[in-house]
Parts: C-alpha cells; structure tokens; sequence
C-alpha cells in the first residue's frame, strides 16, 4: 500500500510511541509526504518538543529515523499536478492542495488524514487513521 500522509499524520508520530508511528515503521507499506509542505514540520518543532517531553537531539534522531520510512515526494513532482489538485480542492482548502497534488503523483496512493475538510471532494481517495489502523491490524492488505 501507499500512502501520502498529511501534516498531521507526521507530527503524531513524533510527538508520541503510538499507533501512528508503529504504521509507519513496522506496515512495510510506502508512505510519501511533500517536500514542500516539510517547512511545516518544522514550524511545529517547538510544539512537538513541547507535548513530547524530548529534548532537540532525540526529536532530530526521531526524525531522521521516521524519515526513513517516509519519501520526500519533490517538488517538481507535485507541481506537475498543482493545476489539477487546485481545480478540485482549492475552493475547500487551499492550504491543502498540495496534499491533492502530491497524491496524485504517486499512482495508487491514498491520502492519510483525519482532516474532514478531505471529505468534501471526490478526487482521491482519502483513509482517516482508524481505517488505517484496521487495515494494519487485519491479516489482509487489500481496500
């Protein structure tokens, strides 16, 4: 399986040992986030330091070990895309768009996100984590 996990998928596994994180080490599935959205991680270094309890050289190590296990999807890849993902989500959540792009250049992925702003377009297919964690949890790896 594939997925292009959204910003949020990401912090969750760094701020806590959960569910999340076990997905994306152990699942051996393929997991993609954009390039261009990694300066939100970033922004969010503090917060997750903060609900964490780590301090920066283990969030750094985290990090690189999550990173792993997640593609950075690059730019001129996603751009190849922008045009389409806006006409079918910029009018939902612009901010979001890139998420749509980034989609759709991984061919059969799925968007991973709990964001329900998703559940407003038909684009792509979008799992929130629950199903995700069922699928992780089931002996099958089909949708």
């Amino acid at each position: 399986m594939k997925f292009v996990i959204d910003t949020n998928i990401l912090l969750s596994a760094l701020i806590r040992d959960s569910t999340t994180r076990k997905i994306i080490i152990k699942s051996g599935w393929s997991f993609y986030y954009p390039e261009m959205s990694f300066h939100e991680v970033k922004r969010y270094k503090e917060l997750v330091l903060e609900k964490s309890g780590m301090d920066e050289g283990e969030y750094n190590q985290l990090l690189d070990v999550l990173l792993k296990y997640v593609t950075l999807i690059p730019d001129e890849q996603i751009l190849k895309n922008l045009l389409e993902a806006k006409s079918a989500y910029a009018h939902i959540d612009p901010d979001d768009v890139v998420f749509i792009a980034a989609q759709l250049s991984i061919p059969e992925s799925i968007i991973w996100s709990d964001d329900r702003d998703f559940d407003r377009q038909n684009k792509v297919k979008v799992l929130k984590t629950g199903e995700v964690v069922r699928l992780f949890l089931s002996p099958q790896d089909q949708i």
